[in-house]
């Protein structure tokens, strides 16, 4: 890949369905050059993606109605960097389970990558959405608690050999981010707190592979 004439990495932003803004304002406010993607040619330009939240049944019908799942899946198998955020998380899961909610569907494709088994719709349903603070030893200044917001959120009840914890919910006590490698997800939602810890830790990740 040719050098980025604007000094940062180029951070691509899934952008067929999801909050979408919201990571574009943050990854740019790190010094990323952040921009949507939507066709193949777009996902060949970046050296990092991050996958964020929304529907995911939608995202993956919108991923092949654009001809990008098997590009999707065959960037992640040649090490692209890749952040998923809520839904992004069950898009990047090797596994899915159903929770509760209405979108549960069993087989439901993903793009792969993560050794982790995801519970989707773990915490219930919208209106079950919660704050919560974190304890998030694996994350830049781990002393600090992350507040998080989960929407509608799936954790991860099973991870494979080669996966980092980074952060944990304490009150369920369950998983809820995790690294492998270049990818790494989270159960919550960032990009819509003050709190930029997770995307510079991506940024940081992209900026070494």
């Amino acid at each position: 890949m040719s050098p980025n004439p604007a000094g940062g990495p180029r951070i691509g932003v899934l952008a067929l369905q999801g909050d979408v803004r919201e990571h574009v304002r943050i990854l740019s406010s790190l010094g990323a050059r952040a921009l949507p993607v939507r066709r193949e040619s777009e996902l060949a330009g970046v050296d990092g993606l991050v996958l964020p939240g929304g529907e995911s049944t939608t995202i993956v019908k919108l991923a092949v109605a654009f001809d990008l799942l098997e590009p999707l899946r065959a960037a992640i198998k040649g090490g692209l960097p890749v952040y998923g955020s809520c839904a992004g998380m069950i898009l990047l899961a090797d596994r899915l389970t159903n929770g509760g909610g209405a979108d549960g569907i069993d087989g439901q494709p993903t793009i792969g990558g993560l050794d982790v088994l995801v519970r989707r719709n773990a915490f219930g349903r919208q209106v079950d959405s919660f704050e919560s603070h974190l304890d998030a030893p694996g994350l830049p200044e781990p002393e600090r608690p992350f507040h998080a917001v989960f929407i509608r959120a799936p954790w991860v009840e099973e991870v494979g050999p080669d996966v980092t914890v980074l952060a944990r919910e304490p009150r369920a006590d369950r998983i809820v981010a995790v690294r492998q490698g270049e990818l790494m997800a989270t159960s919550f939602h960032p990009e819509l707190t003050g709190d930029d810890r997770v995307h510079r830790y991506f940024v940081d990740l992209v900026r070494t592979s």
